[in-house]
């Protein structure tokens, strides 16, 4: 039987941390404490003023919000449909949305008296804003990359080792994000006492999934408010790319009750979903449980986790938020995807027509707007997420654009 259709779609999650029957807690015995304790410090910071003045503060004298909306002239021109808006939180401090999540954290952990920090890191986004922060307060920042990312993420590596964190190479698995996640997990077990663990996604044991979507809805609400201020209505269409997901729940989760407003997530499809070598986990993969919640994930048919693929370290990732997982199953989010070749040839038209370099991340999301914008009518009005720039990506994308002749 089909599951009911909510009252309201952001309501969510239910006190032990469930979407439907996606999320929850699954931890070591030993990590549960801390976990709970992390609940409690973020539930008593959500109702004090306090901290939302001063995480406020942050954002717009630190981070630099409210980013701009901008009208997309040329690309809508191009396209020859709808209306195409950025939401441009590439222009935030350190380049990339992974600010606004991390920052929250870490005034978490300074109300609960922590100093050392541990993350885990794919693109390197997330460990930038991560050393960030802990530069900002005065705290000691370790982060965990797969040595495969290490590679392909040189510059951002070197921005985090400037910023004064260690950078601990992972070498189990594929050397990706899966595999730095394991470690750092495994990590937080044994010094749960002292360290706090800022999660760079909506992924995770409760409360994170609900506490880094929270941090990241400012992306949804400022975009609520400059739509209305530059068309007079809300935007008619979403688009925003998914790995875990966080960039793409913070843009949805304040429209996820206007009924008008319909929400594209684009996967990374890697070599094609046929393929077996994407990152596709809600198109290509069904629930399990990872690194403490219940989620779509890929697996085989003996419910191993396969290795994800895709060009982008930042969505190369096996599995996706709880809360996608729901809204996929309710229906309320279209969850689509798009390649590696896609998202090399949208990468190189933003640069071309708007004059901004996009990450591989949100280019995969463009990717998906060159199809569906020339399908809609001239007023319909579309806002993608423009969530990081792409100097990180520079190296690797030439090189595989000059390989194709396409450069």
């Amino acid at each position: 039987m089909a599951s009911p259709i909510p009252n309201t779609y952001r309501a969510g999650p239910d006190e032990s941390g469930h979407f439907g029957i996606f999320g929850g807690r699954f931890v070591a015995e030993t990590l549960m404490p801390l976990i709970l304790e992390v609940e409690a410090a973020y539930k008593a910071a959500k109702t004090d003023p306090a901290f939302k003045a001063e995480f406020d503060y942050y954002l717009k004298h630190y981070v630099g919000r409210p980013s701009p909306l901008y009208f997309a002239e040329r690309l809508t021109a191009h396209f020859g449909g709808a209306k195409l808006y950025f939401k441009r939180d590439e222009l935030n401090h350190t380049g990339a949305h992974k600010i606004n999540n991390c920052l929250g954290q870490a005034l978490v952990a300074k109300r609960m008296g922590k100093t050392e920090i541990i993350a885990e890191t794919g693109a390197g986004q997330h460990g930038v804003a991560t050393a960030t922060v802990c530069a900002l307060f005065g705290m000691k920042c370790k982060v965990f990359m797969g040595a495969e990312d290490i590679e392909r993420q040189q510059p951002n590596v070197e921005r985090m080792r400037l910023l004064g964190a260690e950078v601990v190479p992972v070498t189990s698995g594929t050397s990706t994000l899966k595999d730095a996640m394991n470690e750092a997990l495994r990590y937080w077990v044994a010094k749960a006492e002292t360290h706090f663990y800022i999660i760079g996604t909506v992924a995770g044991p409760h409360p994170y999934p609900a506490m880094v979507r929270d941090f990241q809805s400012v992306i949804g609400h400022e975009t609520r408010e400059q739509m209305m201020e530059a068309e007079g209505r809300l935007p008619d269409s979403l688009v925003a790319c998914i790995g875990g997901g966080s960039n793409a729940i913070g843009l949805f989760h304040p429209f996820l009750d206007d009924s008008s407003v319909k929400m594209y997530g684009v996967e990374a499809a890697g070599h094609g979903i046929e393929s077996g070598k994407h990152a596709a986990s809600l198109t290509g993969g069904r629930p399990g449980v990872l690194h403490g919640n219940r989620t779509y994930l890929l697996q085989n048919e003996d419910g191993q986790i396969t290795d994800a693929h895709s060009i982008s370290a930042g969505l190369d990732y096996p599995g996706i938020g709880p809360e996608h997982s729901w809204l996929h199953e309710m229906g309320r989010v279209n969850y689509v995807s798009a390649t590696d070749e896609e998202a090399l040839d949208a990468f190189k038209l933003c640069a071309q027509m708007e004059g901004i370099i996009p990450a591989l991340e949100p280019s995969h999301a463009l990717a998906y707007v060159g199809k569906l914008a020339p399908t809609l009518p001239k007023d319909h009005l579309l806002v993608m997420n423009l969530c990081g720039r792409g100097d990180k990506d520079l190296a690797a994308v030439l090189k595989h654009l000059k390989a194709r002749g396409k450069l």
